[in-house]
């Protein structure tokens, strides 16, 4: 096996991150399948991430709010729909599903952790590694306040009912979840939740 350098690898990286940054799609294989970064794909899911956030209820639900532009704004009936908006008052949560018709996709976002509230700073603080039992995933551990913010909430049941409810509605499209911060971890509970009910 051939070793890098130290050089070797920061050059690497150096060219990576460059061509990250400049939008360039770069080819990642793994396994069978080959995965394309996708530089406006990526700035849209973070525009979602980002709207999540919105305290105007109202203007989030009808994709009016100061954050729901740019590339998810809705043009000429492609764009952005919204079908459900999550609140959980009593934990301090949100998300949001909708269908991003020019990505003909069921859109997850959920919020991170909210600078003022004592509860997700709670479960951010809650690091101690629980067991995971998912189908071919033997040993998996995941991050307890987290875990427990996703599944001992509304989120788990609102957003699977409303990811259920779209694609009544749309057919057996793709799921795209997305989250910043707490909201990431999140995310990566709920896109292993929908990976393994079927549709």
């Amino acid at each position: 096996m051939e070793r890098w350098s130290l050089g070797a690898k920061v050059v690497a990286l150096a060219l990576l991150l460059s061509a990250a940054s400049h939008g360039r799609e770069l080819p990642v294989k793994s396994s069978d399948r080959s995965f394309i970064y996708n530089h406006t794909l990526a700035k849209t899911l973070v525009e979602y991430a980002s709207a999540v956030y919105m305290t105007d209820l109202t203007a989030l639900f009808t994709w009016t709010c100061s954050r729901c532009n740019d590339l998810t704004q809705v043009r000429d009936h492609q764009g952005f729909e919204m079908r459900s908006l999550i609140v959980d008052v009593e934990n301090c949560l949100q998300a949001f599903v909708g269908v991003d018709h020019s990505l003909n996709s069921i859109i997850v976002a959920i919020r991170g952790t909210q600078e003022n509230s004592v509860q997700n700073w709670i479960k951010d603080l809650i690091w101690k590694q629980l067991d995971l039992s998912y189908p071919n995933m033997p040993n998996a551990k995941v991050h307890s306040g987290f875990f427990s913010s996703y599944n001992n909430t509304i989120l788990r049941l609102a957003i699977t009912s409303a990811v259920h409810k779209a694609r009544k509605s749309y057919g057996d499209i793709n799921v795209i979840v997305t989250g910043h911060s707490m909201g990431g971890a999140m995310a990566s509970f709920c896109a292993l939740d929908l990976a393994n009910i079927s549709p």
